[in-house]
């Protein structure tokens, strides 16, 4: 399940979006490799959770080398990771007036120049794959919202306690319907009298109120 929130973008942005409500993942907590490893220890594995803390360590060495290689490793059913480069714009190829030309490096280029390093820098890309494709995760998610926002939901709704209160009113009226059925019982209160008419009242108030309040 996945919980999640509403999060309002400022009023004072000049965008399109001032003052909207978007849902925001609210996430529960982060695992690392030991938190994992033991979560699938417990799955009635053979392997211990310290051997699997050993091979998760050594598959995300080994992931980074064949990255770094300028491989890239498809994890089935989770991801296909690869490296990517976030590139400086280059104008021409080999600038006479600076003598610089086009290099497959790593850098910033300065005002004015045409070119020089291509790449302004580079990352790990995770592209997901199998079960983890947007199609096939809208199939299996599960979505709620949180408690927090549940009842602010609620009470844009007016459903607030104090009204649920004020609903469940009767019980005053209940009780004194049952203080007469008392007065009338005489001597034999115990069996017509003010019991009766307190029960009554009391499951009366528990109703209204009970309705009210989910509603």
């Amino acid at each position: 399940m996945i919980e999640l929130y509403l999060s309002k973008v400022t009023e004072s942005s000049e965008t399109e979006t001032a003052g909207k409500l978007y849902a925001r993942v609210s996430y529960k907590q982060s695992m690392d490799l030991h938190d994992m490893a033991h979560h699938m220890a417990e799955h009635n594995t053979a392997f211990s959770e310290g051997l699997i803390v050993g091979v998760l360590t050594d598959f995300v060495k080994c992931t980074r080398e064949m990255v770094l290689n300028g491989n890239t490793v498809k994890v089935g059913n989770l991801a296909i990771f690869k490296a990517t480069v976030e590139s400086n714009g280059l104008e021409v190829l080999y600038d006479a007036q600076s003598d610089k030309v086009a290099s497959a490096t790593m850098g910033t280029l300065k005002e004015g120049d045409k070119t020089g390093a291509a790449v302004k820098a580079i990352k790990l890309l995770a592209q997901s794959t199998g079960d983890f494709t947007r199609d096939e995760l809208k199939k299996d998610v599960k979505l709620s919202w949180t408690d927090k926002t549940k009842a602010e939901i609620a009470a844009a709704k007016g459903e607030t306690s104090a009204n649920t209160g004020n609903a469940g009113g009767t019980s005053n009226t209940g009780s004194n319907t049952g203080g007469t059925g008392s007065n009338t019982g005489g001597t034999g209160s115990n069996t017509g009298g003010g019991s009766t008419g307190d029960n009554t009242s009391g499951g009366d108030h528990d109703q209204d109120g009970g309705t009210n309040s989910d509603e």
